[in-house]
């Protein structure tokens, strides 16, 4: 998602090799190369490295960067602005990383397990993720490290200090640069990314004028509490500014339609999304609104209609889409 980004390269262990390439090539990511990981951080850390240096790598046709940034895939929330930051910051002085605020004060225990000393809290900070480095400069540290350092160390700012006398500058960091670590982790991850996915709708109505009435009492209603495009427009169309706004990584459709659940116009949407370059890591969610302006006063849905939705549903659910169908009755 940064474009000026020439490269990646996604360092993992050999038994999880073949998993990664199904998923670059099942999400369609690019200037991503693969690369095996060692037995420790440092030692992964080297291998992506080498990459850009080492002749045993060459088929990879991988250029060489002025600046190579070093990131966790455990802070998945990193943001564009901090990236830059950091990567400005390594062009003047050589290194750069982010940091953040002790939020526990570090104690050290002695061989008793009693306490020996604490750290004064103010004068620390927790060293972050992303890190940023003219290449040069990493790369020799890395060269020069020992076994010691490989095996043990966890530093990339020190190494580039040890080695290399370079002095990192710090970047103070922001909340969102947390590690996904412990299970309960997970469940908050998942939270961040359904309440980010949540903030934007778009609303679909054809351009009669019942349902362009309520296409607009809708998002007007919408508005005061997430993002809305509403938009009147026929599907089957192919519309360029639904597809401007499926571009835009929209994940929350409402189509209101007089016509019966309208099932092929909606597949066409579902087509729309497939081809766009959306990845869909989570669901896509199309809410099918039918609007009936029928006299008749029963408020009903067929056994045939029901079934057929639920068929649709069904067969997207395995695309990662969601499909609900609401009926309302419109006087």
């Amino acid at each position: 998602r940064i474009s000026w980004i020439s490269d990646i390269i996604v360092v993992v262990s050999s038994e999880n090799i073949e998993t990664m390439k199904t998923i670059i090539e099942k999400y369609g990511h690019k200037r991503v190369t693969v690369v095996e990981g060692g037995i420790t951080r440092h030692r992964s850390i080297f291998n992506g490295l080498k990459v850009f240096a080492e002749d045993e790598f060459s088929s990879h046709l991988v250029q060489k960067p002025e600046v190579v940034i070093i990131h966790d895939a455990v802070r998945p929330f990193v943001e564009e602005d901090i990236v830059s930051r950091v990567v400005m910051a390594a062009k003047e002085h050589g290194a750069a990383g982010a940091i953040r605020p002790l939020v526990s004060t570090v104690i050290a225990s002695a061989a008793d397990g009693c306490l020996d000393h604490s750290l004064e809290r103010a004068r620390y900070r927790a060293s972050e993720m992303p890190q940023a480095f003219l290449f040069d400069i990493i790369y020799e540290a890395y060269q020069q490290c020992t076994d010691y350092d490989l095996d043990y160390g966890t530093e990339c700012l020190h190494l580039a200090l040890k080695y290399c006398k370079t002095n990192a500058k710090l970047i103070e960091g922001t909340a969102d640069l947390w590690k996904v670590t412990y299970k309960r982790d997970l469940y908050a991850a998942e939270s961040i990314i359904k309440d980010n996915l949540s903030q934007q709708v778009c609303v679909i109505t054809n351009v009669k004028e019942t349902l362009a009435q309520v296409g607009f009492l809708l998002p007007e209603s919408l508005k005061s509490q997430i993002k809305v495009e509403a938009i009147s427009v026929s599907l089957s169309k192919n519309d360029s500014c639904l597809q401007n706004i499926i571009s835009g990584q929209c994940y929350n459709f409402v189509c209101v339609n007089d016509e019966r659940w309208a099932i092929q116009e909606t597949q066409e949407l579902v087509e729309m999304l497939e081809k766009s370059n959306i990845p869909l890591l989570c669901p896509v969610v199309l809410i099918l609104v039918n609007l009936d302006i029928s006299e008749n006063n029963s408020f009903s849905i067929g056994m045939e209609d029901l079934t057929m939705i639920k068929k649709f549903a069904r067969e997207t659910k395995k695309k990662n889409i969601l499909v609900y169908g609401l009926l309302i009755q419109y006087k």
